[in-house]
């Protein structure tokens, strides 16, 4: 079965700089968009990132410049660097899965990323 195993959260303090990573297993990788997604309680989950099968790639605005999508088909791994954090960033990411240019078809269990001095 398909599984994506996020890595990499963790704690951080504001303008630093924190790189995730999504391990992806059970599929054809090269063939799905692979994206992040983030939630903060009480909110609903946003889309961060997105690289498609091409390698095009797609940012909310709000980390424009700061945030870069990346996929690494050899390894099945798609990474989320993320330079600059604002608290507004502390988060559950989330990876995601989408073979079809719609909604994700998969997600991973998520990662936590908390921005704080």
């Amino acid at each position: 079965q398909v599984q994506l195993v996020e890595s990499g959260g963790g704690l951080v303090q504001p303008g630093g700089s924190l790189r995730l990573s999504c391990a992806a297993s059970g599929m054809t990788f090269r063939l799905y968009a692979m994206g992040w997604y983030r939630q903060v309680p009480g909110k609903q989950r946003e889309l961060v990132a997105l690289v498609t099968r091409r390698g095009s790639t797609n940012y909310a605005d709000s980390v424009k410049g700061r945030f870069t999508i990346a996929r690494d088909n050899a390894k099945n791994t798609v990474y989320l660097q993320m330079n600059s954090l604002k608290p507004e960033d502390t988060a559950v990411y989330y990876c995601t899965a989408d073979l079809a240019d719609g909604d994700p078809d998969y997600w991973g269990q998520g990662t936590q990323v908390t921005v704080s001095s």
